[in-house]
């Protein structure tokens, strides 16, 4: 009986140095795992905030027009002047059908006329028919004498809407001993603008190309259209 007893000791003994020492290589298998060790349940949300979609509209371009310029600002191009609204309302016409916001703004505006060519501080008529004929042998047989005894007289040699034929012109008079005054000349009247709203990442260089630098007005010179 106490052999059996010594043996027995001597079992667990060496089990529990087996246990301490022994390796043992993974094999698959599956664990299980409770519930409760997992912590607690995730939260979803299903519905987004609504303020969040709006923003996020507004950026990708599905919001409303004053959402996206809130963002990203609004772009602006104004041509102009037209002296006829035929001229400004196929302007409209145009950019309208290509997708563009634009509107017709009218204001009040002088108009150029012309480059004024004259002999000014003609002493009297008698003296200026004297100028004509002097100016007929070079070739001005078409200048006319304008004023009065009042307002002084002068020799008007044409209006012309190209500075450089005025230019001729003076050079002309001038070789005939003649002091000559070139004046733009301009009229108030109804002028008209055609307001662009430029959509985001459109360019202004084709309205540029087609009405020139100085009929197109950029950034904050521009008005944009209501």
């Amino acid at each position: 009986m106490k052999n059996l007893l010594l043996l027995l000791i001597l079992a667990n003994i060496l089990y529990f140095m087996w246990g301490m020492f022994g390796t043992e290589e993974p094999t698959p298998g599956v664990a299980v795992v409770d519930e409760g060790e997992l912590g607690p349940p995730l939260q979803v949300t299903a519905r987004q905030d609504a303020d969040a979609i709006t923003s996020v509209g507004a950026v990708l371009g599905s919001g409303e027009p004053s959402d996206l310029e809130a963002v990203v600002g609004r772009t602006c191009v104004s041509i102009g002047p037209f002296t006829v609204k035929t001229d400004a309302d196929s302007g409209v016409l145009e950019y309208n059908a290509d997708g563009m916001k634009a509107a017709i703004r009218q204001e009040r505006g002088q108009i150029f006329i012309g480059h004024s060519v004259q002999v000014q501080s003609v002493a009297s008529r008698e003296a200026g028919r004297e100028m004509l004929a002097t100016l007929a042998e070079e070739g001005l047989s078409d200048a006319f004498i304008v004023g009065s005894d009042e307002a002084g007289y002068a020799i008007a040699l044409g209006i012309f809407g190209n500075l450089a034929n005025a230019e001729r012109v003076e050079l002309q008079a001038e070789s005939a001993g003649f002091d000559v005054e070139i004046t733009p000349m301009t009229r108030d009247d109804d002028v008209y603008f055609v307001d662009i709203g430029l959509p985001p990442g459109r360019g202004a260089g084709a309205i540029i190309d087609r009405y020139g630098e100085e009929q197109v007005a950029l950034r904050d010179a521009a008005t944009c259209p209501p």
